[in-house]
C-alpha cells in the first residue's frame, strides 16, 4: 500500500515521529562519512510547475546521496501542456518512476495525480500546502529545543500572510499539540478551512492574532515568510504597505524568550519580512534550517518507497 504526502493529514504524529528520527539518524551518518544506499536503484520524478532552489536540489541530491537516481520533469515540457488529462499522465508515470515529487499551483491537481498514481505522490508544494518544509522545520526545532517529547511545551509564533506554509504550520500544530500564535494582517488571514479542520480534529492550541508583539511575547520560536508568495508578484507594492509593522526586527525578538530561535523558509527578502541584521544574527536558524532539507526529504523518500510499503 502507497502512501502519498499531499498534506501533513496524510501523515500520523506516529509515521511524523517516525520521520524525525530517521532524519536525526540518516544526518549523523552521512556527518560521520557512512554512506547509507537503500533506494539503489529506484527512481525519482520531479514535476515541477513552479521555479525551486533549496527543494528542487535537496530532493535531488537526498536521492543520489541515498543510491538512487531522479528526474526533473518541467511541467511546460510534458503533455500535461497540450492537455493530456491527468489521470493518463500518473498512470504512466506510474510504469516508469517509483516515486512522483510535484511542485505546482492547484492543490487539486496533486490530489488527482495522487487519486491516480500507483506510485507515492509527494507534495513539494502548492499554492495551499508545504507539507516537507515544515516536516525539515521541525526537524530542526527538534535540534534546537529539547528533542520531540518538548514540542508540546512550547510556543511557536507565525509572523506574516497565512499562506501555504503556515497552513501546513496549523497542520502540524493540530496532528502534534503544538501552540501556535498566528500574526496576520487583516485579509491575510489562514484560510478558513484549514483552519476549521485543525481546530475541530485536532489537539494544538491554535490562535490568530493581528498583533505580531501578541504573538511573539513568551515565543521559543519566531517563524516568517515572504509577504508576496511566488505568483502573487503584482501584490507586491501593496502587500508592502499592508504588512508595515510585520518585520521580524531586533525590537520585535526582544520581545520572545531570550533563547528564541528564528526560523525563515527562504528566500527571504531583507528589510521586508526579516531584517539582515536578524537574519544573520545569533538567533537565527536559517541556515541549518535549509540543510535540514535534504536529510528530511532523504527520510521522506526512503519511508515512501521503501520502508512503509514493506510495512503495509
Amino acid at each position: 500500500m502507497k502512501t502519498d504526502i499531499t498534506t501533513l493529514w496524510d501523515l500520523s504524529r506516529e509515521q511524523m515521529e517516525e520521520l524525525f528520527a530517521d532524519a536525526a539518524e540518516l544526518k549523523a551518518r552521512q556527518k560521520r562519512g557512512i554512506v547509507d544506499q537503500p533506494l539503489l536503484g529506484r527512481t525519482a520524478g520531479l514535476l515541477f510547475d513552479k521555479p525551486s532552489t533549496r527543494t528542487r536540489v535537496s530532493f535531488e541530491a537526498a536521492m543520489c546521496q541515498l543510491g538512487g537516481a531522479s528526474l526533473f520533469i518541467s511541467a511546460k515540457d510534458t503533455q500535461i501542456n497540450r492537455n493530456e488529462p491527468i489521470a493518463d499522465t500518473a498512470r504512466v508515470l506510474s510504469r516508469y518512476l517509483d516515486v512522483l515529487v510535484i511542485r505546482t499551483f492547484s492543490q487539486d491537481l496533486l490530489t488527482e495525480f495522487a487519486d491516480n498514481a500507483d506510485i507515492p505522490i509527494v507534495n513539494a508544494l502548492t499554492d495551499l500546502y508545504h507539507p516537507c518544509q515544515i516536516l525539515s522545520d521541525l526537524q530542526t526545532v527538534i535540534e534546537e529545543k529539547g528533542g520531540v517529547a518538548n514540542l508540546s511545551n512550547l510556543k511557536i509564533a507565525w509572523v506574516g500572510d497565512g499562506n501555504n506554509v503556515a497552513h501546513s504550520w496549523i497542520e502540524a500544530a493540530a496532528i502534534l499539540g503544538l501552540t501556535l500564535v498566528l500574526a496576520c494582517p487583516e485579509g491575510y488571514f489562514p484560510n478558513d478551512r484549514i483552519m476549521g479542520r485543525a481546530v475541530k480534529e485536532g489537539h494544538g492550541k491554535l490562535s490568530v492574532v493581528t498583533d505580531p508583539r501578541e504573538a511573539v511575547a513568551g515565543a521559543d520560536v519566531i517563524y516568517t515568510d515572504v509577504w508576496a508568495s511566488m505568483g502573487q508578484e503584482s501584490e507586491s507594492r501593496a502587500r508592502k504597505k499592508t504588512f508595515a509593522g510585520f518585520t521580524v526586527d531586533d525590537d520585535l525578538v526582544a520581545k520572545a524568550k531570550e533563547d528564541v530561535i528564528v526560523m525563515h523558509c527562504l528566500p527571504a527578502h531583507r528589510g521586508e519580512e526579516i531584517t539582515h541584521e536578524v537574519l544573520e544574527g545569533p538567533r537565527s536558524v536559517v541556515w541549518d534550517q535549509a540543510e535540514n532539507k535534504l536529510h528530511m526529504h532523504k527520510a521522506v523518500l526512503n519511508a515512501v518507497i521503501r520502508k512503509w510499503r514493506q510495512q503495509g
